[in-house]
C-alpha cells in the first residue's frame, strides 16, 4: 500500500474499505444454533467503516475530541473495533487497560493516565462508580449496552440520531502525535501506560506485513484483544474467537479447532499458554489444521515441545513464530519453529538462552553492560562483545518514547542519543548476540539472582531443568539480598505426575543439573503445584511471589 499522506493509522480502514467493501473486516460471535454450533455475525470492511465514522461523529457531539484521553473498557466485539477507529479517526487517545491486571493496579493505572472521557459496558461503569476510577479526571460518560444510574450518555441513543452513511473526514494527525496509551502486563511491578504515537503504530503495521508476509484477504484469529486490531488494518478478516480473554490458559480447543476449520483461518496469535493448550488437545486428536499459514506467539519464552507439538497440526510450509518484544517497543526479533526445533532448542537445553532470531528491518538493537541505574545518554562505550550477556536495548519507529505520567520509568526506561537525534528503549531483559547477529534472550533484568559466587540469569538455568519429562516448567529463584543470596529453583510438575516420586524426581534433578556447570551449584529444589502467572497471557512467571513463597518454605 502506498505511504498515507497522515500518519493516523485509522487511514487503513477506509482504504481497505476502499479497496475491498465487501470483504468480511469480523466475525462476532453470536451464541449457538439449532447444532449447537457456534454463529456469528459478520461486519464488511464498509461496514466497519461507516458504522466507525458513525461513531466518531457521536463521540464529538459529547464533546470526545481529538486528544482527549479516554478509556475504553468494552470487551472484544463489533463496538470494539468501531470505537477504536472511532477514537483513533478523531484524534482521540483510547487509554487500554487489561481488565485481569487487578483492580488495585487498574485504579492506579485510570489515576495516571488522568482520563477526560470514559466508554464502558454497564459492568465497566459500575465498577468505575464503586471503586472511584478516574473519579478526579472524567467528565464525559458513554455506555454500551443500557445506561443505569450514572448518568452520561448511551451509544446507541446518540447513533439514532445519526444518518447510516456519514461520512467522518479522519484528522491528520502527525506520526509525532499520540495515538493511545497503553498499559503494559506488570509483570515486574505496577503497569506502566506506554504512550503509542500514530508512528509507532504504522511502523507496527508495516513491520507485521513485511516479516510475516501478511497479505490482504487473509483470514485471522486474534486470542489476544490488542492484536485484532492490526487485522483490518492489514486488510484480514477478523474472526473474534469463543474465549475469556483474561484465561488464555483455560481455552476450549474445541472452540479454537473449530473456528480455524469453519473460516479456513490462516493466521492466528496465541500466548503461549494457549498455543500449548491447543496443541496438547491436538496431539491426543491427531487434528491437522493445514489452512493455517503462520501462528504467532508471544508474552514469554515459547518451550520447544510446545512448538513440537503445535506445528505437528500444520502442513510443511507452515510455521509458528515467536516474536520478541514488549508493550514499548514491538516487534524487535522474531524467529520460526523450523530454525528453533532443527538448531537453537538443543542450545537452550544446554543452558544458553532463548533463541530470539534476528531484530526486525529498520531495528538498531544493542547489548549493553548490566545497570539497574538510568543512564542518560547513549555512549558506545556502553557496547557489549558479541557472547557478553547484558542488557538489551533497542531504537526504531515502533519503539515508544515515553511512559505517561512516569517520569522516573521514562528516564530508567530510556537512553537519548541526541547525536543521531533519537533513543534507545532499555528493555529490562537481558540477553547476548551470537556471531550470526542472532538475539539470546536469558531472562528479566530484575530477575537474576546474585549469589556470593556471582550472577546467576534466570532462563539459562531453568531450560537444563526443563529437559526433564515430568519438569512443566522451572523457576529460578533468590532468597535472601542481593549479593548473598540462596539460589532455589521452584519445580511445577506436569499435569498428573505422581508426587509421591518428590524425592527421586529431587535427585535426577540434582543430577541433570550436575552435569551442567551452570547449574552445578544448584542444589536446592522447592515443588510447587502451580506457579503464579500473569493474566494478560498466563505465561510470564511471577518469579517475585515465588521468591516469598520460596523463603517460607525455607524457614
Amino acid at each position: 500500500m502506498s505511504q498515507m499522506a497522515s500518519a493516523n493509522v485509522a487511514a487503513h480502514l477506509p482504504e481497505m474499505a476502499r479497496l475491498q467493501p465487501e470483504t468480511p473486516a469480523i466475525f462476532i460471535p453470536q451464541g449457538l444454533d439449532g447444532q449447537q454450533q457456534t454463529r456469528y455475525q459478520q461486519y464488511t470492511f464498509a461496514q466497519l467503516d461507516q458504522e466507525s465514522s458513525r461513531m466518531a461523529h457521536a463521540l464529538e457531539s459529547i464533546g470526545i475530541s481529538r486528544g482527549v484521553r479516554t478509556v475504553l473498557m468494552v470487551p472484544p466485539g463489533f463496538e470494539f473495533f468501531a470505537l477504536t477507529f472511532a477514537l483513533f479517526k478523531i484524534g482521540a487517545v483510547p487509554v487500554l487497560v487489561d481488565p485481569g491486571m487487578g483492580v488495585k493496579n487498574l485504579k492506579v493505572c485510570l489515576a495516571e493516565a488522568q482520563p477526560q472521557a470514559f466508554i464502558g459496558i454497564p459492568k465497566a461503569h459500575l465498577a468505575r462508580v464503586l471503586l472511584g476510577w478516574g473519579k478526579p479526571s472524567v467528565k464525559i460518560l458513554l455506555t454500551v449496552g443500557r445506561r443505569l444510574f450514572w448518568g452520561g450518555s448511551s451509544l446507541e441513543k446518540l447513533l439514532t440520531t445519526l444518518p447510516p452513511n456519514s461520512h467522518y473526514e479522519t484528522a491528520q494527525t502527525e506520526a509525532h502525535e499520540t495515538a493511545a496509551i497503553l498499559f503494559t502486563s506488570g509483570s515486574t511491578g505496577v503497569p506502566k501506560g506506554a504512550v503509542y504515537s500514530h508512528g509507532n503504530f504504522s511502523a507496527q503495521v508495516e513491520l507485521l506485513r513485511q516479516v510475516y508476509g501478511i497479505c490482504p484477504g487473509e483470514i485471522d484469529l486474534p486470542t489476544f484483544p490488542l492484536f485484532a486490531l492490526f487485522a483490518p488494518a492489514l486488510g484480514m478478516t477478523s474472526v473474534v474467537p469463543q474465549m475469556d480473554f483474561t484465561r488464555p490458559a483455560d481455552v476450549d480447543p474445541v472452540k479454537i479447532i473449530a473456528a480455524i476449520e469453519k473460516f479456513q483461518i490462516t493466521t492466528m496469535f496465541g500466548s503461549p499458554a494457549l498455543i500449548n493448550r491447543v496443541g496438547r488437545y491436538g496431539e491426543a486428536h491427531g487434528i491437522k489444521l493445514p489452512s493455517l499459514k503462520r501462528a504467532i506467539s508471544a508474552g514469554a519464552p515459547v518451550p520447544a515441545m510446545v512448538l513440537q507439538r503445535f506445528t505437528h497440526m500444520l502442513s510443511a510450509e507452515a510455521q509458528v513464530f515467536t516474536p520478541y518484544g514488549a508493550t514499548e517497543a514491538l516487534p524487535v526479533c522474531s524467529i520460526g519453529s523450523a530454525e528453533i526445533l532443527s538448531e537453537t532448542r538443543l542450545a537452550t537445553d544446554q543452558g544458553h538462552g532463548v533463541c530470539v532470531g534476528q531484530p526486525v528491518p529498520g531495528l538498531e538493537l544493542e547489548i549493553i553492560r548490566i545497570s539497574d541505574q538510568p543512564i542518560a545518554q547513549w555512549d558506545a562505550g556502553l557496547r557489549l562483545a558479541v557472547g557478553e550477556i547484558g542488557e538489551i536495548v533497542v531504537k526504531g519507529p515502533q519503539v515508544t518514547a515515553s511512559y505517561f505520567n512516569r517520569s522516573e520509568s521514562t528516564a530508567l526506561g530510556k537512553i537519548a542519543d541526541p547525536e543521531h537525534n533519537g533513543f534507545y528503549h532499555r528493555m529490562g531483559d537481558l540477553g547476548y548476540r551470537d556471531s550470526q547477529g542472532r538475539v539470546w534472550f536469558c531472562g528479566r533484568k530484575a530477575h537474576r539472582v546474585t549469589t556470593a559466587d556471582g550472577e546467576l540469569f534466570t532462563i539459562p538455568c531453568e531450560a537444563i531443568f526443563n529437559t526433564h519429562k515430568q519438569v512443566f516448567r522451572t523457576a529460578l529463584v533468590g532468597v535472601g539480598q542481593p549479593g548473598s543470596q540462596r539460589a532455589v529453583i521452584c519445580v511445577e510438575l506436569e499435569p498428573g505426575t505422581d508426587t509421591s516420586q518428590v524425592s527421586r524426581l529431587h535427585q535426577e534433578l540434582l543430577a541433570i543439573g550436575a552435569a551442567h556447570e551452570l547449574t552445578r551449584e544448584l542444589k536446592t529444589f522447592l515443588f510447587h503445584p502451580a506457579f503464579p502467572v500473569d493474566i494478560r497471557h498466563n505465561a510470564k512467571i511471577f518469579r517475585e511471589k515465588l521468591a516469598v513463597w520460596a523463603q517460607e518454605q525455607l524457614r
